[in-house]
């Protein structure tokens, strides 16, 4: 047959054993604890009124907790939210300024006129678009510019990269798309490029001889 749990009353306190102090309960709950006591007719004080105030007091502040907690959720949400914004807003920022520089820069080789006008305002460089005219259209500063920058870029003794590890194109092979050329991949493509630009600048040449 299963032994009886010993009642409350005959069982040594808890937090002694544990080596806690008593906790005691505040006037109101004692009073409260009496008058629950003078309604079920039993005399006062004792151990049952007083656990059931006290499990009582318990229950209150865990309700209190889940209370408090409520009032400081939103609050955390709110410092959330404005985390998210600033950081929304600062995103948003750098990539207007990204957008801003590569507005600058042709997608398709050289610059804007935005960023010509940069540089001018950074440099005092004063840049013009490249020359895409035919030969046969071109005046003799046109045949100066194109030669002296077909010579300067794919003359070179050594070559920057024209392709990077994707194969596509680099900045430097693209610029020849903003002078009417096709964008070299390899180094004879870019050579002929040099090859034409040392033509133009004999033209040039020619041409101011006889001016």
């Amino acid at each position: 047959m299963a032994r009886s749990p010993r009642v409350p009353w005959k069982r040594p306190n808890p937090r002694k054993r544990a080596g806690k102090a008593s906790k005691h309960l505040s006037p109101r709950k004692k009073a409260a604890a009496k008058a629950a006591a003078r309604r079920a007719g039993r005399r006062y004080p004792n151990l049952v009124d007083n656990m059931r105030m006290a499990a009582k007091t318990k229950r209150r502040t865990k309700t209190s907790g889940r209370k408090r907690a409520a009032y400081e959720r939103p609050a955390a949400k709110s410092a959330a939210k404005k985390r998210k914004t600033a950081k929304a807003k600062a995103t948003k920022a750098s990539t207007r300024k990204r957008g801003g520089r590569a507005r600058e820069k042709d997608p398709r080789g050289g610059l804007t006129a935005a960023g010509r006008k940069a540089f001018a305002e950074k440099q005092g460089a004063h840049l013009k678009p490249g020359v895409m005219k035919k030969e046969s259209e071109m005046t003799p500063q046109d045949m100066r510019r194109k030669g002296s920058w077909a010579v300067r870029f794919y003359g070179r003794k050594k070559l920057p990269p024209l392709v990077d590890d994707r194969g596509r194109p680099t900045r430097h092979a693209l610029s020849a798309h903003a002078w009417g050329e096709p964008v070299p991949k390899t180094v004879a493509a870019a050579r002929r490029i040099a090859a034409k630009g040392e033509r133009l600048l004999q033209r040039y040449k020619r041409a101011s001889q006889k001016g």
